[in-house]
């Protein structure tokens, strides 16, 4: 076991370690790292920078070609993610590795169950499970099956299985992507928790304001090189994102106040329960040419139902879709192509390109029988090679050719294939869901200023994120979503603050912690904000129940009981209510004012 770590050596180090491919693809290039025991060393690069590939090589998935990788100060060869884990490193991958039927203290002790001949002592694994949570700060419910608790939760077991084991160093890939503000906060407590008491902690992160928030040092890579290790406190997320990209950067995207015209989405009682059981409940809403809505929400809350409904790979089971004034709710996929609908869903890797097709291929898939890059039905190559260049010239898409196998390129660029191919067809209404996850600061900036251009250019865009940095910075309006529900809308994003929408994210079940509890039929509770609603005496607000009934313009108020909002009442003492602070209306009256002021009808 890790009994034989050298006190005075490092936690974790590489000496000189490369790495190539069969492919001859060099991933990391002579790299010399030491990270210190009781240390949170952040690893940050643009993608294809060898981040991910030198924490594989931390935990055993690979190992280097030349080099040495040090584990508690000595030389070590890890043959597999069980030698690491034998030698005290615990990894938490982005794509949590639980068993969903089971508990959380089963899955946490899963491997090396307490017990006697061949029986699992259950009693005794939940005992452990909950001990482990209380010493790190980490709250879980031992005894819930995975499948039914949130992803906070679920990432917190995640990193209790690695205690569990007796890790000394812990891994951690991307861990806030999913998670709402409130539930970041509480992580970074217990990772500092846990860096207080030894733990060394190695944070993988494109969120370069969370990594001078976590972290006490930052190493930086760039094309497979370690470029420098910076004491965090002597950084600004300008500085690092220079490191990254090897010149200087603004991470700030110009945006000129919206200039909203006609409505080009109207959406009114959308419904729909999908084979997994999660819902959507009579949703409200419109968006308009020229503008950038944002959809925030928990992962798993129907962001995902909500888009593939409005592109046309699932059918609502009640309410009615319009896309300017095509009725969009009965058509296919090739139909919502017809009316003017783009989307770039979250997952490229399945559902936006065809990874063993071409570059070329994939970015006319939507249009090789039409001109001019098809003549009397018949593909005209030379058409499709020629609009395939600009393309990538246009986008910044890095490959040698477009010949090239979408698989072959990093993240980053496969994403700017799909937003390349959705936003060249000039969509009216661009459905954008996830459009930045997984790459780096320079794609990111890239993608922002193209989804700005697009609403410029008077398209309707409706952004779905999990990263509320990116709503804040891009939305003119914004919705949240809980359960299936729209239970809030503000209609001026303007000094809005990540929290603030957190809270309606969570369920706004903050009660617990000390922060204020905010409902939403527009009155404040006891120490609300100025815009929060009533709650039910002695708990939250019943973020469960139906979403207020306010009635959408120009159509009847919905059937139910249902608070009406009405103007924003003094805030309580304990009140958010800085100036811009966006007011929150029924999210079901979709509102078609001025997009900077309050609807309070």
């Amino acid at each position: 076991m890790n009994e034989s770590w050298d006190p005075a050596g490092p936690a974790v180090a590489t000496r000189a370690v490369t790495k190539t491919y069969a492919n001859g693809v060099r991933a990391v290039r002579g790299v010399d790292l030491d990270v210190p025991a009781g240390e949170i060393r952040a690893v940050v690069g643009e993608n294809g920078a060898g981040k991910s590939t030198l924490m594989k090589l931390f935990y055993g998935l690979e190992q280097p070609t030349s080099g040495e990788i040090l584990i508690g100060g000595r030389p070590r060869v890890l043959r597999g993610p069980a030698s690491a884990i034998a030698l005290g490193v615990g990894m938490v991958h982005q794509n949590l590795m639980l068993v969903p039927s089971f508990t959380v203290a089963q899955n946490v002790v899963l491997g090396v169950e307490p017990g006697r001949r061949g029986l699992v002592d259950a009693k005794a694994a939940v005992e452990a499970t909950a001990r482990l949570a209380e010493e790190a700060g980490l709250a879980v419910d031992p005894l819930a099956r995975v499948e039914a608790v949130s992803v906070g939760m679920r990432q917190r077991a995640e990193i209790l299985k690695a205690l569990h084991r007796r890790a000394r160093v812990l891994i951690l890939d991307e861990p806030t992507a999913v998670l709402t503000p409130q539930e970041a906060e509480d992580l970074f407590a217990a990772v500092r928790r846990l860096r207080d008491g030894g733990m060394t902690v190695l944070f993988i992160s494109h969120k370069l304001r969370e990594v001078r928030e976590i972290s006490d040092r930052v190493s930086v890579m760039r094309a497979g090189a370690l470029v420098g290790t910076v004491d965090t406190a002597d950084t600004t997320e300008h500085s690092l994102a220079a490191m990254m990209v090897g010149r200087e950067m603004s991470l700030d995207v110009a945006r000129a106040r919206a200039r909203r015209a006609g409505t080009t989405l109207r959406v009114r009682g959308l419904a729909h329960t999908a084979p997994t059981g999660q819902s959507l409940h009579g949703l409200d809403f419109d968006v308009a040419a020229g503008e950038i809505v944002g959809v925030a929400g928990i992962e798993g809350n129907g962001q995902t139902e909500l888009a593939e409904i409005l592109a046309g790979l699932r059918r609502p089971g009640a309410g009615s879709v319009h896309v300017g004034d095509t009725d969009t709710a009965g058509l296919d996929v090739a139909g919502h192509r017809r009316a003017g609908v783009g989307y770039v869903p979250e997952d490229r890797l399945h559902d936006g390109a065809a990874l063993d097709e071409s570059i070329a291929d994939n970015l006319v898939v939507d249009r090789h029988d039409r001109p001019p890059l098809a003549r009397r039905g018949v593909l005209r190559p030379a058409a499709v090679r020629a609009h395939a260049e600009r393309l990538i010239e246009d986008y910044a898409i890095r490959t040698p050719d477009p010949s090239v196998p979408v698989r072959a390129l990093s993240g980053g660029n496969m994403q700017k294939v799909v937003v390349a191919r959705e936003l060249s067809a000039r969509p009216r209404l661009l459905i954008a869901s996830q459009v930045t996850r997984g790459v780096d600061v320079g794609a990111m900036r890239f993608m922002y200023e193209r989804l700005v251009a697009a609403r410029d250019e008077a398209a309707a865009v409706l952004l779905i994120s999990a990263d509320l940095t990116e709503l804040l910075a891009l939305s003119d309006r914004l919705l949240v979503l809980k359960d299936g529900r729209l239970v809030a809308r503000f209609d001026d994003t303007t000094g809005l603050t990540e929290k603030r929408v957190g809270l309606y994210m969570l369920g706004v079940e903050q009660h617990e912690r000390g922060r204020l509890t905010e409902g939403l039929d527009g009155t404040a509770g006891a120490g609300g904000a100025a815009g929060a609603g009533s709650t039910r005496a002695g708990g939250p607000a019943d973020a469960s129940g139906p979403a207020p009934t306010g009635p959408a313009p120009g159509t009847a108020p919905a059937p139910g009981p249902g608070p009406v909002p009405g103007p924003d009442p003094a805030p309580g003492p304990h009140a958010d209510t800085g100036p811009g602070q966006g007011s929150t209306t029924d999210p079901n009256d979709a509102g078609s004012g001025d997009p900077g002021k309050a609807s309070t009808e």
